[in-house]
């Protein structure tokens, strides 16, 4: 969907480019949290900064990878968070070792949201990532948790814009 410069939204008044923009957080908030952050020694991320890595592994706070998670809004727009997700050593490396490779597209993971997701918190909240484009991280999927499967499956009023951080 093409936006137009300048152009209003018919439903709320807001500048279309509010509607379609991504957000990303810079890192998950236990890490954000601790003294060192991801600076700490033993650390690794997958690139330079964790505001470009799509991995990354701090000791005893485990290891994360990058997600999207789209919240659809009405009348057919979106907001793209990039949200960290917690995860098994395990599946990090399967994912380290696919994540450049054909059957990346395949790739699915389970976790926890790393990040808190204002107004709605999801903090540890579980949730299921698929690829669904190879050039992109995985996608929030699915969650057995019903606050967050609300977030993912529902369109949501244009005055949450507001609230989301």
């Amino acid at each position: 969907m093409e936006q137009e410069t300048g152009a209003s939204c018919t439903m709320c008044g807001r500048s279309t480019a509010e509607h379609e923009k991504n957000l990303r957080f810079q890192l998950p908030d236990p890490v954000l949290q601790s003294p060192e952050q991801h600076l700490v020694p033993g650390a690794w991320l997958s690139h330079e900064n964790p505001n470009t890595s799509v991995m990354m592994q701090t000791p005893d706070l485990g290891p994360f990878v990058r997600a999207l998670l789209p919240i659809r809004l009405a009348g057919g727009r979106k907001i793209t968070l990039g949200v960290w997700v917690s995860i098994h050593p395990d599946e990090l490396q399967r994912a380290y070792s696919v994540g450049w490779e054909p059957e990346y597209a395949d790739l699915r993971l389970t976790g926890y949201l790393a990040n808190a997701i204002n107004p709605w918190g999801l903090l540890g909240a579980p949730v299921e990532l698929a690829v669904r484009d190879t050039e992109q991280t995985p996608y929030c999927v699915s969650s057995p948790r019903q606050d967050l499967s609300d977030l993912l499956l529902n369109e949501w009023p244009h005055e949450i814009l507001d609230e989301i951080s």
